[in-house]
């Protein structure tokens, strides 16, 4: 498909989509009458994943595994879904768009979801500084309560659930599945040990299944194009449209809906304008602060893709781009990761909490003149002391962005370390 022609399916340009009966007018909530009038649960399930709806909250499961493994419905058990739109990845704005332009297709995707997995109740958990968001996604909820898309026996299919929105505080750990739910439960947002993972033991204690917002937006484009036809948009190993977030030094940032497998290059260059003021590209994040940056040279041909990324040595994540130019300062801009990292660690684990501080006080003693030789390899060697030795991921989101700057740009910690102490 050429992203030329593409035409949004997320986001399509229809005034007023935010509203429910514009949104039935385009043929909106159809799915959902179509999956609980003609579909079982396990029939919603396969259709999912055969799409290979791969999450865009930053893992890249598929989706329809990820509800396969829920286990078989006990009486008396509650089941939940949890809607992650916690979005606190520096660089990530995309669930954003969603709640202020279709909120009504994530909303409808999530009920659908519910009714595959048999949940009683939909969590959506939304950051808290989306206030603005947070009511615009209120409204809608509204909406399709009162049009008897949420609640009890929706359009009298026997099939019942509730949907709650949970604002959050703040917090980037929160956007960890199991620290999700923690704070769901009103408790301090430390992430759990898995297994037992969320399907077996989630939410106060019961059957849980976590979805991206931007995930479950999918759903209804899957039912309505069928799986097979959904394969053919985009990457064939990570099919889909994407909310690619463009950020940083580019004529053109924003949010913008391709399919998946963009070349790197066409969404700098055709899409966000190229970089501004006629500056040369030094550097490409490519999915999100905790993604390894990749330098201009590796990111010829390659596309934004799980699969691809990871061929070059980095990570999709949540698509959210960060384009840097040939004055940043990649000290600097390694440092600021670092002191957001260290901010957001939650404490739980010795290795994070320390190893964040470490990361952040050596690269401080950079940009203060204070730094050895020395400290660029005690960079490296704390961060292999960190990564895989924490409950969550996030010491190792904090590594693998570092881990990649120093690397890269080593001739850059180099100059700013006391001559007198480099070896001849």
């Amino acid at each position: 498909m050429d992203w030329r022609t593409y035409k949004p399916l997320l986001i399509p340009p229809i005034a007023n989509l935010s509203d429910i009966a514009v949104y039935e007018a385009h043929g909106g909530y159809a799915q959902l009458q179509r999956a609980l009038s003609e579909m079982s649960p396990a029939q919603v399930i396969e259709e999912v994943k055969a799409a290979n709806i791969r999450g865009r909250g930053g893992a890249g499961f598929n989706a329809g595994l990820k509800w396969s493994f829920m286990p078989p419905k006990k009486d008396g058990v509650p089941r939940y879904l949890a809607a992650n739109g916690d979005e606190s990845e520096p660089g990530t704005c995309k669930d954003r768009r969603l709640f202020e332009f279709n909120p009504h297709l994530f909303i409808e995707g999530a009920i659908i979801a519910a009714y595959a997995i048999q949940a009683d109740a939909v969590y959506v958990y939304i950051r808290g500084e989306y206030a603005d968001w947070i009511d615009k996604l209120q409204k809608a909820v509204g909406q399709a309560y009162a049009r008897g898309y949420i609640g009890k026996n929706i359009l009298g299919s026997g099939f019942s659930t509730e949907l709650y929105l949970h604002q959050g505080a703040g917090a980037y750990i929160c956007g960890e599945e199991t620290g999700l739910m923690e704070s769901l439960e009103g408790k301090r947002a430390y992430p759990r040990y898995k297994p037992p993972f969320p399907a077996q033991k989630g939410l106060w204690g019961c059957p849980t299944t976590i979805n991206n917002v931007e995930t479950l937006a999918h759903v209804p484009l899957v039912l309505r194009m069928g799986a097979a036809a959904y394969t053919q948009i985009g990457a064939p190993e990570h099919p889909g449209p994407i909310l690619y977030g463009i950020s940083g030094h580019v004529v053109r940032p924003g949010v913008y809906e391709y399919p998946s497998g963009m070349l790197i290059t066409d969404l700098i260059y055709e899409v966000a304008g190229g970089i501004r003021n006629g500056k040369k590209l030094k550097g490409v994040v490519p999915g999100g602060s905790s993604t390894p940056i990749l330098l201009p040279e590796e990111i010829d041909g390659a596309r934004m893709s799980a699969d691809a990324l990871r061929k070059v040595g980095s990570m999709m994540g949540t698509a959210g781009m960060l384009v840097l130019d040939e004055d940043t300062d990649m000290v600097r801009f390694a440092y600021r990761i670092a002191a957001f990292y260290k901010h957001e660690s939650c404490g739980q684990c010795t290795p994070c909490r320390e190893g964040t501080g470490w990361l952040k006080g050596i690269l401080g003693k950079f940009l203060h003149d204070e730094a050895t030789f020395q400290d660029i390899d005690l960079l490296l060697d704390v961060g292999n002391q960190m990564e895989g030795r924490t409950i969550c991921a996030l010491a190792d989101a904090a590594v693998w962005p570092v881990r990649a700057i120093v690397k890269k740009y080593r001739a850059e910690f180099e100059r700013r370390a006391k001559p007198a102490l480099i070896p001849t």
